[in-house]
């Protein structure tokens, strides 16, 4: 297997690289983001809790925890293309895992089809991520990361409405309306017709992620040398001989999976939160897919704007301040409005104005994160997708306050989330010994 370091790519060769790395978060993007709407789908056609219907976030990513590191060391012996085509393959298993569960109406096989989506993604994230932000300068790698975010984000604006046209029809609402007056035998009879709706497009999917594995398999993707380290860096890191001697690594790491899960909750709860508004689920579907343009609006001005008038860090600062004051005005301000033909309580579209607050966080951790880390980036890069088991983690407790409380009152489990990313922003990427700071 030859590999080559990122000095020796060409112009043409990095450009290929990042559109094919492009493609990836755009189909990571698709397949992540339909869960917003499979959450109440589920929540509906399985008669779950707010806290059961969360376990969808749960079981997908909590699957990051399990698989990140063994990902490092799967990608480090079969290179990365060998590792992304089995990543994808994974996915299928999970995707066709789905028509099973769909016969038998299990909301447990579900969880299981998520959990191996979620393997064959941790492998992938564990091997695109670290590859994009060292693909090019340093000081661009929020750019380039930005850029990946769009394809992503961009998946995720239509996974939702896509996944709603083919699985929703327009008289679901009445349906929907009428379970509570069936009898246990005519319900049962019409939540599993609801449920099998899945199957069609679960197996065509897992069909799309087969070929699209063995696409990378042969595809011009060069195997990248992500150990390399100049004379200086092997001199600073001479005495390490192991991640948890990067501090500023590890504080990232938490970074990454507080980030992630407050990017989740903005996300997948808001189908829910707009249902405690009296609004139809066939209305509600399209608010994710607010927030996630307003995600790429950020992006779009990340693009622009770093490094050339803001740098990285600056960005990051920013963007995590703002989503703490969006929480507060979730939680506190209350008041009708009318925006693009939805009647809803304003508190809502702070909720959507998350996404843009949530941007550039992820953007400015990783560069921050891996800087510096040489022959120990692929490890450290696998303890930040870790941290991805965050979607899982705090969707969960949003869930739990959500039964005891409300769903407004729920979001203030953001609101220390920020606090820490704030933290991170200012002082901690900067923590290079541990002491007490």
């Amino acid at each position: 297997m030859k590999t080559v370091t990122v000095s020796t790519l060409t112009r043409k060769d990095t450009t290929i690289s990042i559109l094919i790395i492009g493609l990836m978060f755009f189909i990571f993007g698709f397949v992540s983001w339909v869960n917003s709407i499979l959450i109440p789908y589920f929540k509906i056609a399985c008669e779950l809790t707010h806290f059961q219907s969360y376990l969808v976030a749960f079981a997908f990513y909590i699957a990051y925890f399990v698989m990140s590191v063994p990902s490092s060391y799967l990608l480090k012996r079969m290179g990365f293309k060998k590792g992304m085509m089995i990543g994808f393959f994974a996915m299928a298993l999970g995707a066709f895992i789905f028509v099973p569960a769909a016969l038998t109406r299990t909301y447990e096989v579900f969880l299981l089809g998520l959990f191996t989506i979620g393997i064959g993604l941790a492998i992938l994230q564990t091997a695109t991520n670290p590859y994009i932000t060292i693909l090019g300068p340093k000081e661009r790698a929020a750019q380039r990361i930005s850029i990946m975010g769009i394809c992503n984000k961009g998946a995720g604006i239509l996974a939702p409405i896509l996944f709603a046209a083919v699985i929703l029809r327009p008289t679901d609402q009445a349906l929907f309306d009428q379970l509570t007056h069936m009898s246990p035998i005519e319900r049962a009879h019409e939540l599993d017709e609801l449920i099998r709706r899945v199957i069609v497009p679960y197996s065509i999917l897992g069909i799309a992620l087969i070929v699209i594995g063995l696409g990378i398999k042969y595809s011009p993707l060069p195997e990248i040398n992500t150990e390399e380290e100049n004379e200086e860096l092997a001199m600073a890191n001479s005495d390490k001989t192991n991640i948890f001697q990067f501090p500023y690594l590890i504080l990232g790491a938490v970074a990454i999976f507080i980030h992630v899960g407050t990017q989740v909750i903005a996300i997948d709860t808001i189908i829910n939160y707009a249902g405690s508004m009296d609004i139809p689920l066939l209305e509600a579907k399209v608010f994710p897919s607010y927030t996630l343009f307003v995600t790429i609006c950020g992006y779009l001005l990340g693009i622009i704007c770093i490094p050339r008038f803001i740098s990285q860090v600056n960005a990051l600062r920013i963007c995590t301040i703002l989503g703490a004051l969006l929480t507060l005005l979730i939680v506190f301000c209350k008041s009708d409005v009318v925006i693009f033909g939805h009647q809803t309580d304003i508190s809502i579209w702070f909720v959507v104005l998350l996404g843009f607050g949530n941007s550039l966080i992820w953007a400015g951790i990783w560069p921050l994160a891996l800087d510096g880390l040489g022959r120990f980036t692929k490890l450290g890069g696998s303890l930040l997708i870790m941290g991805l088991c965050g979607n899982a983690i705090l969707p969960l407790a949003y869930g739990y306050f959500a039964d005891a409380y409300s769903l407004r009152t729920a979001y203030w489990v953001l609101f220390p989330c920020y606090l820490y990313l704030i933290f991170y922003a200012i002082h901690g990427h900067q923590v290079k010994k541990w002491k007490l700071i």
